[in-house]
């Protein structure tokens, strides 16, 4: 495989067939790339760089969508090598073939057990271009409208089978959300703390009598000025805590607070701020009833083994649920430590036993010395798990509860030992 060196074939794949051309000047090509990319332009200067070796188009709509999932992931479909092998010559070591894509090369000379060399070099993709744009003039037997009509087919063909896909398994959405709730949860903590900070010169007892954040911006928008508390604050506060005797609590450090008096502009804007803090926590805890929603949905026997959340950053750590299922147990069992392994191994040191699957109850549960053995058992399940879940035609939660009962009694009766 080459990158430096013009080739003197080029591949084209369209919608309607492969096309192999021949480079005529492939000698000068490298040396005068200004040149040929004012070439591109002119479809008479261009035709004298390349010709039409041979073409040979797909049988129909069905074998273009096939050849062109294959050309997507990379890989060599039988209609492309028979092309190859047929119209490429014989002695295969003095081609030089050029193609779009350097996986695509890979594979390719693979099939032709490395006899027969690719490059994907700068000069292959001018020349590419250039084909792109004078297709139809090279392609005089196919008319033009025909051309434009089978990329339009192969186009729907080609992006309803992705839009049918990720409909049918939603861990595209899953990714995302459990993406937005990580960041949410950062921002919540960012700016309540701010919160705290800010209305404490005030009142500053209510960060002890309040620990939880959410409560606590929600009280401080409640009280506002601590010297104006009538009986609907009160009962706000009441509702709020829930409490009626820690209610009476806030509400009477309130009275004998030592915090600084404060402005109404100060107040106005750390109530505008509250609320925000607010909104963006309950919009926290509705997101994450979706996630668990979509999980169900999705990967129902991974989130009843896991949990919804856990298996989320899994799936959003493989990329998708498919590759989560490709996966074998001992690399589910460190995803999301990368570092640490590569760390490990760098210095020769032990690798880590777990990653992401370590916030399951499962590991908490665990002795120390067994938290080892009991996540490789957990990411054994949880490859079955994702299996089950990425390949059944209707998704089930049932044997993810299985699998939880099994990991319960490795935990309940101690069988790790």
């Amino acid at each position: 495989m080459s990158t430096a060196e013009a080739p003197n074939y080029v591949l084209y794949e369209h919608a309607v067939g492969y096309t192999l051309l021949k480079i005529k000047e492939f000698e000068d090509i490298g040396q005068i790339l200004p040149e040929v990319q004012q070439s591109m332009n002119d479809p008479q200067r261009f035709q004298g760089i390349v010709q039409v070796h041979a073409f040979e188009p797909f049988k129909n709509t069905e074998a273009a969508l096939e050849n062109a999932n294959k050309l997507a992931e990379g890989q060599v479909h039988s209609d492309l090598l028979n092309f190859l092998e047929a119209f490429l010559p014989k002695k295969k070591k003095k081609v030089l073939l050029g193609v779009a894509d350097s996986r695509l090369a890979v594979s390719i000379s693979e099939a032709f057990q490395s006899l027969l060399r690719c490059t994907f070099a700068v000069v292959v993709q001018e020349i590419l271009r250039g084909v792109r744009t004078h297709f139809h003039l090279l392609a005089k037997d196919l008319p033009h409208a025909s051309l434009n009509k089978a990329q339009l087919s192969l186009g729907h063909s080609y992006s309803r089978a992705k839009v049918k896909f990720d409909v049918h398994r939603v861990d595209n959405m899953v990714i995302q959300s459990i993406a937005l709730l990580d960041q949410l949860d950062k921002d919540i903590n960012l700016f309540g703390m701010r919160i705290k900070e800010w209305y404490a010169y005030h009142f500053p007892e209510l960060i002890r009598l309040v620990p939880d954040l959410y409560k606590y911006v929600k009280c401080a928008s409640a009280i506002m000025d601590r010297e104006k508390i009538d009986n609907d604050v009160e009962e706000k506060i009441k509702e709020i805590i829930d409490d009626e005797q820690k209610a009476a609590e806030i509400i009477e450090a309130a009275r004998t607070s030592m915090g600084m008096e404060i402005a109404q502009m100060d107040l106005i804007n750390i109530d505008a701020f509250a609320k925000r803090v607010a909104a963006l926590a309950e919009y926290r805890q509705r997101l994450h009833d979706y996630i668990k929603n979509r999980m169900d949905s999705c990967a129902p026997s991974l989130s009843a083994l896991i949990g919804e959340q856990v298996g989320a950053r899994l799936i959003s750590r493989a990329g998708s649920l498919t590759n989560l299922a490709k996966y074998p147990a001992s690399t589910i069992q460190i995803l999301g430590a990368e570092k640490a392994l590569f760390r490990a191994l760098k210095t020769k040191t032990n690798t880590p036993k777990y990653g992401l699957i370590f916030h399951s109850t499962f590991i908490g549960r665990a002795p120390p010395k067994h938290k080892g053995r009991i996540s490789r058992f957990l990411a054994n399940k949880c490859a079955i798990a994702s299996r089950i879940d990425s390949f059944s035609d209707l998704p089930v939660p049932t044997f993810g509860e299985m699998l939880r009962q099994q990991v319960n009694i490795i935990l309940k009766d101690k069988l790790f030992l």
